[in-house]
């Protein structure tokens, strides 16, 4: 499969209403596996949509060599659907139990091809991805976002495809079931396309292509190497903006005195003239020739200005804007010791079926604890934080709570009026501060000018959350324990970055459920717990 490719030359795209996405887009992508970053919105998956055949470029041409696999983030299944009409081998397992009952009928010969096998690759493919417990008759509509997501994947891998595209595979995946899928891609030998925002699958990538308006560029080596080469750029970007600004500065000082200079030889010439009493035609030729000669000099400097502009112009346009959140929440404080949640044996039930084993569940938070809550999908990660908060009762069990200053963020991000701006929310959380103030905060969470009065239902998912993180780290009174499920799903690698940045500024305790290593062993995180099997023990923190 080493001669696996996607070849794009000259691909140009726009949605109906003439918005482009891209314009003479062209690249190669070879064998070995490629991670595509880029902020979201910029069109990552289009391009692999298009890659795919879903969508057809305006102008220019798509090559794919090999059989083609593609995971889209959403999959259109339908829930009355059965694992082996999802993994698309219901057809042939079916011709082959027609076989092994004695039907001898051509068309089933027919069905079966070349896949006698079928049964025995489909269960290795499952129990590799981590999905032993499936059976090929199991609806869909039994499974968790989890189980969907591998299940998609599997089926792209029966195809044995010579390239195979990804858009988040590892969305609504627990850590084991990523992990599973980093094995199953550490093995992978023909051309893989990867669009992640999942650092420790990006890291396990040959390359990284950053997708650029109008140019995709590529970096050798995994994602930690690509950051250190944007660094490194960046330091010199940096440097040449700092060299241009003093060049500009100078060209335009040694215009200044050149003005000058000029100015006094023509006012010397003057008097000189007039005392030397000169004809008249004679001095008006000397004063002419002066003119013109500090004309020449003073253009030559103009364009030597111009120049100067124009250079520290390009070597602006190679420093990325990327806005990092820069705050100071005195109001999240929590004194050491201080208890914010006691839980004592708290069981909740789903129907019939208690959710926490044994005697309950029991949990004591104190002081300004930064808590990663870690498990399997399904294991009531998401119910024990609204437990915390207070939007659930527990069925049985003890609950004392520190002057109800909790926040919980749902990964529905639901806690905003979508239909009022990002202003009016913010005076909502924060209604005695004064507007400047106001103003003054959503600017440091990057909303600036108008950016601050967008209806909160156009913003992206990252200025979503930023927004979000506003109102609830600025509201009235400040929480002193914030709750976060999946903060990080569909953000993009800048915007998860923004949300490190806020946390880092926020003094109370946090509790987090999140199956991102890379960004749990970057927000300080001093206390792991596990919830798995209806208990929760506290764990050392992993190895990232």
């Amino acid at each position: 499969m080493s001669d696996a490719s996607v070849v794009c030359s000259n691909l140009s795209f726009s949605w109906p209403d003439d918005t482009p996405v891209f314009r003479d887009l062209s690249f190669t992508v070879g064998a070995g596996r490629t991670g595509l970053v880029a902020p979201n919105g910029s069109g990552k998956s289009t391009l692999l949509k298009l890659i795919a055949g879903e969508l057809r470029p305006a102008a220019g041409s798509i090559t794919v060599s090999g059989t083609l696999g593609h995971l889209p983030q959403s999959l259109p299944l339908a829930a009355g659907l059965t694992v082996a009409e999802v993994l698309g081998v219901a057809e042939v397992i079916h011709a082959l139990d027609a076989v092994e009952s004695g039907d001898v009928d051509e068309k089933h010969f027919a069905t079966i091809g070349d896949d006698w096998d079928i049964e025995e690759r489909t269960r290795a493919q499952l129990d590799r991805l981590g999905l032993t417990e499936l059976t090929l008759d199991r609806g869909l509509s039994t499974l968790s976002g989890g189980q969907i997501v591998s299940l998609g994947l599997a089926a792209q891998l029966l195809k044995r495809p010579d390239v195979l595209l990804l858009d988040e595979p590892t969305n609504n995946l627990d850590l084991d079931a990523r992990h599973k899928l980093y094995d199953v891609l550490e093995d992978w030998n023909g051309c893989l396309l990867l669009v992640s925002h999942d650092r420790a699958l990006l890291d396990r990538m040959d390359r990284i292509a950053e997708l650029e308006p109008g140019a995709l560029r590529l970096f050798g080596g995994n994602f930690t190497a690509y950051e250190e080469a944007v660094q490194a750029e960046q330091e010199v970007a940096e440097k040449n903006v700092r060299n241009a600004e003093q060049e500009l500065k100078r060209e335009k000082r040694e215009l200044q005195q050149a003005r000058e200079r000029a100015e006094r030889r023509a006012s010397n010439a003057s008097r000189n003239l007039k005392n030397a009493g000169l004809p008249r035609i004679f001095a008006g030729n000397m004063k002419r020739g002066a003119q013109e000669s500090a004309g020449r000099a003073g253009q030559m400097h103009a364009s030597r200005v111009g120049e100067a502009k124009a250079r520290l112009d390009e070597a602006g346009r190679a420093v990325r804007d990327e806005q990092r959140i820069t705050l100071d929440l005195p109001d999240t404080h929590v004194p050491a010791g201080r208890n914010l949640f006691l839980g004592e044996g708290l069981r909740v039930s789903h129907g019939e079926r208690p959710l926490f084993a044994g005697g309950g569940v029991d949990l004591t938070i104190r002081g300004p604890e930064r808590i990663a809550l870690t498990g399997p999908n399904g294991a009531g990660k998401t119910t024990l934080l609204r437990l915390l908060e207070g939007g659930l009762a527990p069925d049985a069990g003890q609950v004392k709570r520190a002057d109800s200053r909790i926040a919980y963020l749902s990964q529905r991000l639901d806690v905003l009026d979508l239909s009022r701006t990002v202003a009016e929310n913010f005076a909502a959380f924060a209604p005695h501060r004064t507007a400047a103030e106001r103003m003054n905060l959503l600017a440091r969470f990057l909303f600036r000018g108008s950016r601050a009065h967008l209806p909160v239902d156009v913003l992206s998912g990252g200025e979503r959350l930023r927004a979000t993180l506003a109102c609830v780290l600025c509201a009235e009174p400040a929480p002193q324990l914030l709750l976060l499920d999946e903060p990080t799903n569909n953000l993009d690698l800048v915007s998860a970055g923004q949300l490190e940045s806020a946390l880092a500024s926020y003094q109370g305790a946090f509790v987090v459920v999140s199956h991102d290593e890379r960004f749990l062993a970057r927000i300080g995180i001093d206390r792991w717990l596990r919830l798995a099997g209806g208990e929760l023990r506290e764990t050392a923190a992993p190895e990232v």
